[in-house]
C-alpha cells in the first residue's frame, strides 16, 4: 500500500470513527435497527403479533455480550454519554426517518428495556510487513455497536416492520444530519442473514467515489427483543470496498438470547 492508499485508509478511519461516536448514541436508549428485506424470518411478524412481556433493562444487561464472549474482540458497555436525543437527528425524507433514526439509535416506539455494547475486532499483527502495510493491517478491523431493545406485545415485530418498509422506500439513498453534521446515504442493499424469529440486514454506503465508506446494519428479533448490529471497518473505503457481516458477534449474542 503506497502513500495515496494510506491517506485514503486514514480518511476512512476518521470518517468511521465519527460514525461510531454518532451511532454509539444508541447505547442505552437504543431501539431496533434493522433492515430492509433480506430476511431469515421464520414467521411473518406482522401477521402473527407476539404476546410477550418485555425484558427490563437489568434483564437485558444479563443477556448482553461481555468481554470474553467473542474470541478476538474487545467488548465494552455503552454509557449515558452515548445516548442520542430525537432532536439531534433529522432526515430529509419523512419516509426515511425510521431507517435514518436507526443508524443513530434514536428511540422509536416504546421500548421497555435497553442495553448496549461496543465490540472492536482485535487487529492482526504481521511483523514482517513494511510500515505502510502494517498500518493498513492495523486499520483493517471491524467495529460494531450492538444494542438490545425489548418491547411488550407486538412492539418488536412492529418496529421491524417499520424499518423494513422504510428501507424499501429509501433504497436509493437519503441525507441525514446528526447535530448539524450532514451525511449522505447513497445506497442501501439487502443482505442475507439468519437467526432468531426474524432477521434483516443491509449493506449501506455513505459518501461517494474514493471517499465512500461501507457500513453494515443487522436487526434480529427474538420474541420481544430486537438485537441490532451497526458495523464498519476502519480499513475499507472506496466505491467498491466491502467487508463481511459480524457473524461471530451475531451468533454469540443470539446464543445468549435463546
Amino acid at each position: 500500500m503506497r502513500a495515496t492508499a494510506v491517506r485514503r485508509t486514514a480518511l476512512a478511519a476518521a470518517v468511521a470513527s465519527l460514525a461510531l461516536l454518532a451511532t454509539a448514541c444508541s447505547g442505552s436508549d437504543s431501539d431496533a435497527k434493522g433492515d430492509g428485506g433480506a430476511s431469515g424470518a421464520k414467521d411473518d411478524a406482522s401477521s402473527k403479533p407476539a404476546a410477550v412481556k418485555a425484558l427490563s433493562s437489568a434483564e437485558l444487561e444479563k443477556v448482553s455480550l461481555e468481554q470474553g464472549d467473542v474470541e478476538g474482540h474487545k467488548i465494552t458497555k455503552t454509557g449515558p454519554e452515548d445516548i442520542a436525543q430525537p432532536g439531534d437527528v433529522t432526515v430529509d425524507k419523512k419516509e426515511c426517518e425510521p431507517i435514518g433514526f436507526a443508524f443513530y439509535g434514536v428511540k422509536r416506539g416504546t421500548p421497555v428495556g435497553n442495553a448496549g455494547r461496543k465490540a472492536v475486532e482485535e487487529p492482526k499483527k504481521d511483523e514482517s510487513a513494511d510500515p505502510e502495510d502494517a498500518l493498513a493491517g492495523m486499520l483493517d478491523v471491524t467495529s460494531s455497536l450492538v444494542t438490545l431493545a425489548s418491547y411488550d406485545g407486538d412492539g418488536a415485530a412492529r418496529s421491524m416492520a417499520e424499518l423494513r418498509d422504510s428501507a424499501a422506500k429509501c433504497a436509493d439513498g437519503f441525507t441525514l444530519s446528526m447535530k448539524g453534521s450532514k451525511q449522505k446515504v447513497t445506497k442501501l442493499t439487502e443482505e442475507k442473514v439468519t437467526g432468531g424469529e426474524e432477521a434483516l440486514a443491509w449493506g449501506l454506503r455513505m459518501g461517494e467515489g474514493d471517499e465512500a465508506v461501507p457500513f453494515k446494519l443487522v436487526s434480529i428479533r427474538q420474541g420481544g427483543t430486537v438485537a441490532t448490529f451497526f458495523s464498519f471497518n476502519l480499513g475499507k473505503t472506496g466505491e467498491k470496498a466491502e467487508f463481511a457481516l459480524p457473524t461471530a458477534l451475531i451468533d454469540a449474542q443470539l446464543g445468549k438470547l435463546d
